[in-house]
């Protein structure tokens, strides 16, 4: 899921705002939905899917409270004529009304709102419910470095870099099997076209040459070093005005959901449906944990979704009934594709692969298979730029949280900056998707831990934090935006349940790791 990294928007409106917000949740991770529905069986699915998205929901309304005390709190320094200034990767820097006067060294453990911020007596200008409009976009980054230390700082760029190699893993491993099963086009004799086996072994024969005979995993691996070799280099650079580009993305992306929905209907409307599944295996319950997690995210880029909307006062509003349509779609995607097939791939657009279609399709409906193979390579490979740039970014702001204080990576050269950087973020997924090629592993990793964190802890640490400064400063009940979840046991739960949920994926992990060797 690409994300949103970019200057200040123009403001556009509540149902513009809809859509947006609808086509940065739905990605990568609904393409491994069916397989992790098939795995984990369609009533335990239906139970997890519809309890993961309204927690991730109460998280949604958390960083939006979190938003909006962070923009009470700079339209306070505004009032007290001090002024804040924050570095392009979001981590604050006190600047003192005259450039002369530097406030001393803070110890790490300091949070960055000076304590007469913090616990500012109440004031008339200060307790006003405007100024916890959200006029001003405060990335995650940015509050984190307001609201904790700053061990809390990098705990969050940690968690988000982690976040980000698994995404770029995700895309290498998602391009490089889809092209792999393009241009393999050996197919087995014992291969069933009718839907007993819907995936070659990879110890298969891909292609032949000079009588020398290369594997399916062979060409995987080929595959990505070519991907790698191709988009890489864009890591260096910088991405800009991508807003066609991302135009053109989203169109193809509904298109081939809406293919792929319409052609498992007609299966399944025909009475040719070849799936089984069963009604639930609790052994793929951590697989589709991560899944679900990564498939409704959407928490590090509300900042720059929300701030832009003129109208917000239906803003929470608005995110239910955005919810509601995603869940429903990925039902909807989910349960066509566990009756339509059987056995389906990490990647469903797979499932579509035209080498193993039947010879007698039509010519229109070979050019929609090469279509949808193809897919995964046309939308991943233009979003590849984007996150390892975000993700280069932010390895620099990991590292020079205090350039300010000549500590960190202030001794290296800029050639270095300018080479190390963009290398960091590169290699380390390209190395996990050389050997890692399952997607829907990748995806569930992802998600159940870097995702976890991202989509339960830190939203509920900021919004405790914003909490405890709106308490001794303004008064709770002041807050516009404050969450329908108010009450303390809500943060308590959700806390509580992204550390049981990690602590038992990581259990079953560690035990079907244990039954495999």
């Amino acid at each position: 899921m690409p994300v949103v990294d970019n200057a200040e928007c123009h403001q556009y409106s509540t149902w513009t705002g809809l859509i947006y917000i609808f086509n940065l949740i739905v990605g990568t991770g609904a393409l491994t939905l069916p397989a992790a529905f098939a795995n984990a069986g369609w009533i335990l699915s239906l139970s997890i899917i519809l309890l993961l998205a309204f927690m991730s929901y109460v998280t949604v309304t958390f960083v939006i409270e979190a938003m909006s005390v962070a923009n009470a709190i700079l339209s306070r320094r505004k009032i007290d004529r001090r002024s804040y200034e924050f570095d392009s990767g979001d981590s604050a820097i006190l600047i003192s009304a005259t450039a002369t006067n530097r406030r001393p060294q803070r110890e790490e453990r300091d949070p960055l709102i000076p304590p007469e911020l913090a616990y500012h007596q109440p004031s008339e200008s200060f307790s006003a419910m405007s100024d916890f409009e959200i006029k001003e976009r405060t990335e995650m980054g940015r509050m984190a470095a307001m609201f904790f230390g700053r061990s809390g700082v990098y705990l969050f760029y940690a968690c988000l870099a982690i976040y980000l190699y698994g995404d770029l893993a995700i895309y290498v491993a998602a391009v490089s099997t889809s092209l792999r099963d393009v241009f393999c086009t050996f197919v087995p004799a014992n291969y069933s076209i009718d839907g007993n086996y819907t995936e070659i072994p990879d110890s298969e024969v891909c292609w032949i040459m000079n009588g020398t005979s290369i594997d399916r995993f062979q060409a995987y691996r080929i595959f990505t070093v070519m991907f790698i070799l191709a988009l890489g280099p864009f890591a260096f650079c910088n991405v800009s005005k991508t807003k066609y580009l991302q135009i053109g993305t989203t169109i193809m992306r509904w298109l081939a959901f809406g293919v792929m929905i319409s052609l498992a209907l007609k299966i399944l409307i025909k009475g040719e449906g070849k799936g089984h599944p069963i009604a639930a295996n609790f052994y793929g319950l951590p697989n589709l944990f991560g899944v679900c997690v990564y498939s409704f995210m959407c928490h590090h880029s509300l900042p720059s979704l929300v701030t832009p909307i003129n109208e917000k006062k239906n803003l929470f509003r608005l995110f239910m009934m955005d919810y509601g349509l995603i869940t429903v779609f990925y039902l909807l995607l989910a349960f066509t594709g566990i009756f339509a097939f059987d056995n389906l791939r990490d990647l469903y657009t797979l499932n579509f692969e035209p080498n193993t279609a039947s010879p007698n399709i039509s010519i229109l409906m070979k050019v929609i298979n090469y279509f949808l193979a193809l897919f995964p390579v046309f939308t991943l490979s233009t979003n590849f730029p984007i996150i390892a740039i975000t993700l280069r970014n932010n390895l620099k702001s990991l590292f020079n949280i205090h350039d300010d204080s000549g500590i960190g990576l202030s001794g290296l050269t800029h050639y270095c900056s300018q080479v190390l950087f963009p290398l960091a973020a590169i290699i380390p997924p390209f190395i996990v998707a050389v050997f890692v090629e399952n997607v829907q592993v990748l995806v569930g990793i992802t998600g159940s831990y870097a995702g976890n964190a991202i989509q339960y802890i830190i939203p509920v640490m900021l919004c405790y934090r914003a909490r405890q400064c709106c308490m001794s400063s303004f008064g709770m009940d002041v807050n516009p935006y404050a969450s329908p979840f108010r009450h303390k046991w809500w943060l308590w739960f959700v806390f509580t349940w992204a550390v049981v949920s990690v602590g038992f994926v990581t259990v079953n992990h560690v035990l079907s790791l244990t039954r495999f060797l």
